[in-house]
């Protein structure tokens, strides 16, 4: 490894960030979950319209991006895609959300089922199952695929060498990227990635823990949570150290066990009618509310929902903005940016939305149908996980569908980290072809950090608001640069174009 190439401010300050955040969390659980309280009230109530506005711009300007005379531009000279359909679709939906669609698929409508809001809006047959497909539906994959395209543009196009947040932003800022402005704008972006991987990891794999638990009897814990941490650790940095094929042939694993697992739930359960009617009804509902669901503030504060979910999921995932854009932009190379704009739509929604519908939908016949009353399970022992646990063992064979979700969770880890490795390690360099690997060293180092903080914040026994809130704060400094980020894409592809190329 030649140290002379590693930038050691954006390597070693998350790093002294990251160890320090973890310290407090653990040593001061009460007083850390106070702060994270108070910032988040601020950003989420005070500043959250900002948090919208900046959702419909990202959605209004992708389209634009695809329909406009941009769109003909082709990511990089290759007469046909890099990757086909498939290995780009579903390396694009595995390492863009996680594990974490799994656990919210099961369990998203049982968090709505209770709001006030909801049942004012028509209640739990019809907006708790269109309430998860908007927020995980076109505005979410929009931040994605706009800027997919800046960095796809960025690398292919333009053929920079800096994968960075910073780099993206030269034509519009100049040469400060290269100064103080151009660090700082980088930290922010390592820091941004830290917290979103915390927020996901530590939401999501205690279910994974519950359902290890549940088969091989060993004791729930936070030692055992922890050990398959360590474990997914492992796996995603061996798979790492094999680069971006490795991640594509890990992304076709996840592919099969995840649609595996829909087949599994959609036949076992008997449950396909009421499936397939709750879902189409939902996409109806979303698709005629859409305006009005994107907008929505709740001014007199009667009951904050959009504050507790529609700006944390937001903020959610304006944080994964910082790694998973520049991984599909990277894989993207050949294909036009219209292709990528519409190709982004088609495989994240339909992927998203068969999860929800299928997964989300089976738990809410078991309610509404009186087959077992999940919501009463979950007021009573206030355990997410035990509640979906329980909606797992409905089905047939349920130790099988439980050994199934969990490695589908796994894999879907294995594939994320895989690709947020490859990008932080990015950041470690001062200069990195868009062909060149990182020295095995950089991604090692990378994969213990991305793990630490959640260990941290299991360990401390940090409630789910609490999670939540450390994406927002991250996030509310990554909306300005992903705006400038945009417009630093147009005014470098505006002169792409007038050079006649």
């Amino acid at each position: 490894m030649n140290i002379k190439r590693i930038d050691l401010t954006t390597t070693l300050v998350p790093f002294i960030i990251v160890i320090a955040l973890c310290l407090f969390f653990m040593v001061f659980p009460t007083e850390s979950s106070d702060i994270l309280h108070k910032i988040r009230f601020f950003l989420g109530d005070t500043l959250g319209s900002y948090y919208l506005i900046i959702g419909l711009f990202m959605l209004i300007t992708s389209f634009y991006m695809a329909f406009s005379k941009y769109g003909n531009i082709r990511l990089g000279n290759l007469d046909k895609p890099e990757f086909s359909n498939f290995q780009w679709g579903s390396m694009m939906f595995t390492a863009g959300l996680a594990a974490d669609i799994l656990f919210y698929s099961l369990c998203e409508w049982i968090l709505y089922a209770n709001e006030s809001h909801i049942e004012n809006m028509g209640g739990i047959q019809k907006f708790a199952s269109t309430y998860p497909l908007f927020h995980w539906g076109p505005i979410p994959w929009s931040f994605y695929i706009t800027l997919a395209v800046a960095f796809g543009f960025m690398l292919h196009v333009r053929k920079k060498t800096k994968q960075k947040y910073s780099e993206s932003l030269r034509p519009l800022i100049g040469d400060k990227v290269d100064g103080v402005i151009g660090k700082i704008i980088d930290l922010t972006a390592v820091f941004a990635l830290i917290a979103g991987t915390a927020t996901t990891f530590s939401l999501a794999t205690p279910l994974l823990a519950y359902s290890i638990s549940k088969v091989t009897h060993i004791p729930q814990s936070n030692a055992l949570t922890i050990t398959i941490l360590l474990i997914v650790c492992i796996i995603y940095t061996l798979c790492a150290y094999f680069g971006i094929k490795g991640v594509s042939r890990l992304a076709a694993s996840c592919t099969y066990l995840f649609f595996a697992l829909l087949i599994y739930v959609f036949i076992g359960g008997g449950e396909g009618r009421y499936i397939i009617e709750t879902g189409l009804s939902a996409i109806g509902t979303m698709t005629n509310n859409f305006i009005s669901l994107s907008t929505w503030t709740d001014p007199l504060r009667d009951n904050s929902f959009p504050q507790n979910w529609t700006i944390f999921y937001w903020a959610y995932w304006m944080v994964w903005c910082v790694a998973t854009p520049f991984f599909i932009g990277s894989i993207s190379r050949g294909r036009t940016i219209r292709q990528v704009v519409t190709g982004g739509y088609v495989f994240g929604l339909s992927g998203t939305f068969m999860s929800f519908i299928i997964l989300g939908n089976y738990g809410m016949a078991l309610q509404m149908k009186g087959k077992l009353d999940l919501l009463s399970i979950y007021t009573a022992s206030g355990d997410l996980y035990k509640t979906i646990i329980s909606t797992v063992e409905t089905l047939p064979l349920a130790n099988i569908g439980l050994v199934l979700l969990a490695l589908t969770m796994i894999t879907f880890y294995a594939t994320t980290f895989d690709s947020l490795t490859l990008v932080a390690c990015a950041y470690s360099y001062k200069t990195l072809g868009v062909d060149e690997e990182p020295d095995k060293k950089i991604k090692l180092f990378w994969s213990i950090i991305l793990i630490c903080l959640p260990i941290a914040l299991i360990f401390s026994d940090n409630s789910m608001t609490n999670l939540q809130t450390v994406s927002i704060i991250a996030a509310f400094p990554v909306g300005f640069i992903m705006v400038m980020i945009v417009m630093s894409f147009f005014k470098d592809a505006r002169r792409y174009l007038s050079e006649g190329k």
